[in-house]
């Protein structure tokens, strides 16, 4: 294949393969299972799955998987082949309709949050005909949700589609108001641009921290680092563009639309951002991007960093959320438009999703909580912990008008009511980017840019739909039932506004003062992994998601579970992993380097007065009250690791976690790496952030 359009999607089961290779009554039945969610019956599916075996086999696989994504994270496969025996030691390649629509895999060891016992080991996956089928690595990739064996669900997939058809009743109903006849059904759509490090393989290799962990647990900062700002789109080397050559092929042939790549702010840190598609697809998407950007990586000698602060002192790694509900006749519903009766409409939903933001803060920080975005929230290069939405001037001014009841920039002479005739229009594009927002209106979409760069997207989307589900659910029931549709439509936005301005903050959201306004708004500022999950099990929270029928409330508490349990054991590993860099590494390390100076001095001191070791004294005092200070710090870390392991309740671990051991690892690091400014570098046991960050020339 020469050609990009010869390539894209030439490894995935599509609508135009399926045309092909389907007949026209089974074709029709998998487009209204896709389109309008109906079920498929076991006669097509049998078809279908055929059909599918058949194009794989032509590909070159040779195996079939139901791929999910249990709470881990990442995604899951077990690859069972196509062969079954006919006798004589002979086999055929055959799939079945019932090996398509459903798989058995083993839950045992996946999280569950006690959702299931162990002996409860079976699991189940369901095939996802919205999601198109795909080959990688010679293997027939089948997207499916994953539930236990009582049909709670042990994935990402399952509540995102149910938060999907949550959006869309609620959307309908308010469409309807409006009378959108030819509307049939909404979808939620997502762009997430993915941040990460390129590193040289040979230099992580020699570094425990991110093999172990992902991110450097010691490091002194660099003389240049992201200072000068060259980094920020400057000319890709050719290392890095070898990758994305070779990343972008991958990914086309996947049906995954890469469309921008540019290096990002720190060294060694760059941003890939695919064009939008529906929620669920993006989200398998991304998988796939997350998992080809690290094998590519390797096959360049580079290894693909994704953890969200990798290096202290840089910018961290995060990924931006870009998100807005379309219509199936292709109405962006969050599309300002330029005739007033869009307008009406669009203020409505964008009130809606102004209300869900205020209303559930904390789910949406919860959304994105894990340790290593921790690091990255409220640091100077991502948004802070507190939510707020940024709108821009202009929509800011035509709210406030709306919600005053004045004249609109001062060129409407009756005031601005919401009705469908006497709206001003709106410019295509009103805001502007400000990148210190977690929750940008840009345009036609929000950009919820809180979420960290190892996540998956499908968390932060259940929740967005979900919220915004239910300031639709609550208008629809107000305006269903009023006499008057504008008047009542009119009342409705303008408390809205008044009632959730406190979220709307256009300013830099990275100032001090903003802080302070924030609390005084009463608005949330959750710092920390253990300081927003509790309110995931809030009585609020947990009625939404009922109300809703995206989480039953055994399945909220055990992605409560999971999240505090997967925060505690990622500062564990961390925190031996720099247990064993420290006492096994860099403490002999430095107590030799301290005898070489001494020894050095001492040589001085047989030669004569005449010769100074004062460099040499002072510097082996210096670093022999570090490295003993060292020592000691190791034992009190030591000692709060061993006291945590013996907490069992998750919450209380989480926060012994984040108030003990790690600050017993920032004062250790303190120590470290002021020692490893002083030492010579070739006793030095570990490379640099110079070394490392510079690596890919």
């Amino acid at each position: 294949m020469n050609t990009v359009t010869e390539l894209f999607g030439s490894m995935v089961f599509n609508d135009s393969v399926m045309r092909q290779r389907l007949p026209k009554e089974v074709f029709r039945q998998v487009q209204s299972s896709i389109i309008d969610g109906k079920r498929l019956d076991s006669g097509a599916a049998t078809v279908v799955a055929n059909a599918m075996k058949d194009w794989a086999i032509e590909k070159g696989a040779t195996h079939f998987t139901h791929w999910f994504q249990p709470m881990t994270g990442i995604t899951a496969e077990k690859h069972d082949s196509f062969i079954s025996p006919i006798g004589q030691g002979r086999v055929i390649m055959e799939f079945s309709g019932k090996e398509l629509i459903q798989g058995e895999p083993d839950a045992s060891s996946f999280p569950s949050g006690g959702i299931r016992s162990t002996f409860e080991a079976r699991g189940y996956t369901a095939w996802d005909p919205t999601s198109y089928a795909f080959i990688k690595d010679r293997v027939l990739c089948i997207p499916t949700a994953f539930c236990s064996y009582s049909g709670d669900a042990l994935d990402k997939k399952t509540p995102l589609l149910r938060s999907m058809q949550a959006i869309n009743r609620q959307s309908m109903r308010v469409l309807r108001l409006f009378g959108n006849k030819d509307v049939t059904s909404i979808k939620t759509t997502v762009g997430p641009e993915q941040e990460f490090f390129l590193i040289d393989k040979d230099v992580f290799d020699r570094r425990e921290d991110l093999i172990y962990t992902g991110r450097t647990l010691l490091g002194a900062r660099p003389p240049k680092g992201q200072e000068l700002d060259d980094h920020y789109f400057g000319a890709i080397k050719p290392r890095v563009a070898a990758f994305f050559k070779e990343l972008d092929e991958e990914l086309w042939k996947l049906g995954v639309m890469v469309k921008t790549e540019h290096n990002e702010v720190a060294p060694g840190q760059h941003e890939m951002a695919p064009i939008y598609t529906t929620t669920n697809i993006a989200a398998d998407h991304n998988q796939l991007t997350m998992e080809l950007m690290q094998k590519v990586a390797r096959r360049h000698n580079m290894v693909c960093l994704l953890q969200e602060k990798p290096f202290a002192g840089v910018n961290g790694s995060g990924k931006h959320n870009n998100w807005s509900i379309v219509t199936n006749t292709g109405v962006n519903l969050l599309e300002p438009g330029d005739t007033p009766a869009e307008n009406a409409q669009f203020l409505l939903f964008l009130c809606a999703v102004i209300q869900a933001v205020d209303d559930y803060q904390d789910l949406l920080r919860i959304s994105v909580a894990s340790a290593g975005n921790d690091h990255r929230l409220g640091a100077n290069e991502a948004p802070p912990a507190v939510l707020s939405i940024f709108l821009g001037d202009e929509l800011d001014a035509i709210l406030t008008a709306i919600e005053r009841e004045e004249p609109y920039g001062g060129k409407e002479k009756e005031l601005i009511k919401v009705g469908v005739h006497v709206l001003p229009k709106f410019p295509r594009d009103s805001t502007d980017r400000n990148r210190t927002s977690p929750f940008a209106f840009t345009g036609n979409k929000f950009e919820f840019r809180m979420l960290g760069s190892s996540a998956s997207i499908s968390g932060a989307n259940v929740v967005l739909n979900t919220a915004v589900a239910e300031s639709l659910r609550q208008y629809a029931d107000v305006l269903e039932s009023a006499d008057n549709f504008e008047a009542a439509l009119h009342d409705l936005i303008r408390s809205v506004i008044a009632n959730h301005r406190r979220i709307i903050f256009n300013g830099n959201g990275y100032e001090d003062s903003w802080r302070e306004e924030a609390e005084r708004r009463g608005l949330l500022n959750l710092a920390s992994t253990p300081d927003c999950v509790p309110l995931y099990i809030s009585e609020k929270n947990v009625s939404l998601f009922q109300r809703h029928r995206v989480y039953n409330e055994r399945e909220l508490r055990a992605r409560y579970e999971i999240k505090l349990e997967a925060y505690s054991k990622v500062l564990h590993i961390e925190s031996l992993t720099m247990l064993d860099m420290v006492r096994k590494k860099i403490l002999p390390a430095v107590s030799a380097y301290t005898g070489s100076l001494a020894e050095s001095a001492l040589a001085k001191k047989e030669l004569g007065d005449g010769f100074d070791c004062s460099f040499e004294e002072d510097l082996a005092k210096k670093l022999s009250e570090l490295n003993a200070a060292a020592a000691k710090q190791v034992l009190l870390l030591e000692k709060e690791v061993k006291a945590c392991d013996q907490i069992t309740d998750s919450l209380s671990r989480a926060r012994y976690s984040r108030d003990r051991v790690l600050a017993a690892m920032d004062a250790l690091r303190s120590l470290v790496d002021e020692m490893e400014e002083l030492c010579a570098a070739d006793y030095w046991p570990y490379p640099s952030y110079g070394e490392i960050l510079f690596s890919v020339q």
